[in-house]
This record gives C-alpha cells, sequence and structure tokens, in this order.
C-alpha cells in the first residue's frame, strides 16, 4: 500500500467510523426511549447529537484534545531544538510547518492530532524535551509527521471525540436509570427482558467503543514507525527513545482513555511489562519491545 491509497483508506475509514458512531449513538437514544416509552423522540434527538458531534470533532477535534491535555504553544525561543527538529522534518517530508505545543509533564510522551497536514498540531510533554537526545527527539518528532502525512491524526483525532461522546450518552442514560424511572407504561412496552437488554448495552456499549479506538489505533503506530525511520534514516534513535520512554514509571496526569491512543506509547503503563500479554491485550498501543525489535532490525 503507497502512501496516496494509504491516505484514500484513512479518509474513507473516517467517514466509515463517523456513520458507525452516528449509529450506535442513535442506538443508544433509540433504546432508552423504548425504556421511557418514546421511541421516536429519542431516537431524533440521538441522530441530531450524533450528526452534530461528528461534525464538531471534524473542525474542532484538536483544539478539544489539546484543552484536555493541558497543551500550551511552543515558542521557537524557548524550545529551539524542538522547534529546529520539526522544521526540518517537515521539510523533509513536505509538509507544512505543524503547530507545536508542549505538555507540561515529567512523563516523556508525544502525539499529533488535527483534521489535515495544513491544520496539524505536534504536542510534546516537557519530559520528552528534557530527557532525551536530539537525535530521540527527532525520532519521535518523525514519528508523529508521519501520523500527519498518512491522515492518521484525521481518524484517530475523531475518534478521541466520538468514543468520549458515547462514553458520556451511556454514563447519563445510566445515571438516569439508576436515580429515575421511565414512564408509567414502559414496563408494558418494554418489560423485563427489555430492561435487562438495555442494561447489557449500557455495559457493553463503553467496552465496544474502545474495542473500535483500540482497532484504529495499533496498526497505525507499526506503520509510523517505519515511515519515521525512513524519515530519518535512523531507526535507532526511535528504537532508543521508545526504550526510554518504556522505562519511565510515572503515569501522565493529564491523559484520559479518551486521548490515550493518540501519544506515541501507553501514557497508563505505569506497573506494567512493555510485553506483557495481558497489557498488550487490552492496550491502545502495540508492545513496546515488539516495535523496538522491528526498528532495530531495520
Amino acid at each position: 500500500m503507497n502512501i496516496y491509497s494509504q491516505i484514500r483508506h484513512n479518509k474513507l475509514k473516517t467517514y466509515f467510523i463517523i456513520a458507525l458512531f452516528v449509529g450506535l449513538i442513535s442506538l443508544v437514544f433509540y433504546l432508552f426511549g423504548q425504556y421511557y416509552g418514546d421511541p421516536s423522540t429519542y431516537f431524533a434527538i440521538g441522530m441530531s447529537f450524533a450528526l452534530f458531534s461528528g461534525l464538531t470533532s471534524y473542525f474542532y477535534a484538536d483544539k478539544l484534545v489539546l484543552k484536555m491535555s493541558g497543551a500550551k504553544p511552543a515558542s521557537k525561543e524557548q524550545y529551539f531544538d524542538y522547534y529546529t527538529v520539526t522544521e526540518n522534518l517537515a521539510i523533509g517530508a513536505g509538509l507544512p510547518m505543524p503547530k507545536l505545543y508542549v505538555i507540561d509533564e515529567v512523563t516523556p510522551n508525544a502525539f499529533a492530532t488535527g483534521r489535515d497536514p495544513k491544520h496539524a498540531v505536534v504536542a510534546a510533554t516537557t519530559g520528552l524535551l528534557e530527557r532525551l537526545e536530539r537525535s530521540e527527539i527527532e525520532g519521535v518528532i518523525a514519528h508523529e509527521l508521519s501520523h500527519v502525512k498518512n491522515y492518521d491524526i484525521l481518524v484517530m483525532t475523531i475518534v478521541t471525540v466520538l468514543v468520549g461522546t458515547v462514553i458520556y450518552a451511556v454514563d447519563f442514560f445510566s445515571r438516569s436509570l439508576m436515580f429515575g424511572r421511565g414512564s408509567r407504561d414502559s414496563d408494558s412496552k418494554s418489560g423485563p427482558l427489555g430492561l435487562v437488554f438495555l442494561v447489557l448495552f449500557i455495559i457493553l456499549m463503553p467496552l465496544t467503543a474502545s474495542l473500535i479506538q483500540m482497532a484504529v489505533s495499533r496498526r497505525r503506530e507499526f506503520l509510523a514507525d517505519a515511515s519515521g525511520a525512513l524519515l530519518t534514516r535512523n531507526p535507532d534513535a526511535l528504537a532508543d527513545a521508545l526504550e526510554k520512554i518504556s522505562q519511565d514509571p510515572h503515569m501522565m496526569k493529564r491523559a484520559s482513555s479518551a486521548t490515550a491512543h493518540l501519544y506515541i506509547a501507553n501514557p497508563f503503563k505505569k506497573g506494567m511489562k512493555a510485553g506483557g500479554r495481558l497489557s498488550s491485550l487490552f492496550s491502545t498501543h502495540p508492545p513496546i519491545a515488539e516495535r523496538v525489535k522491528i526498528l532495530r532490525s531495520m
């Protein structure tokens, strides 16, 4: 698969994911409408809410992600190496210079966001900029710029907002189910079986959203590693950076389950072995040890 087919594939996948989440959110509202005795109205509300969320995620998801992450603009004067490394790599990759942000976190990590290369943003933690060598920072930035060039950022950023929307909708209705009650005739319309199905749906829906999030993220990390190594011609620099990131014992304070898949490495790896079977099964990222092994073999 060449770069152009990858970009086309990512754009089509974005539309599919938006349509999928619109359907899932509408289904959430419809099922609760069944419980409350007015499925048509709830479905219409859900559809409107889902479409609004989809449009918002396309145009404003990057700003929401930056706010959620506590990222601040990075000046060239204060972060000279960060700026010049990104500038040089962007020229080499044929990309516009992305906006640069910094997250005040001791944990080394980074991510890219935005809907296309013209609106791309790269954010790095202060821990990454302070603890990694310039060549290692170059490897990390090349990885993130590869996400930008392949339009991975479009898919991954939109998924961030839509997953959060699904979880929020399910949480809102589950609380109303616990502390409120349906319409007087809801029992006759849905019955005990309908209520059991509704509870199961509440439990499974966030898991489904998270599985979609994982499926979107994991394969793209391998592709970005390879593309980043090709850009710098120095795969060992990225491998060294990944090893340093994985060895850090701290967990990021401002990361969340909605944004975790954006980072170059899982921000919740505290206390886990990088190649552990359980952690790799439920992680949004492939094991660091596997990524490093592939990079070392290049």
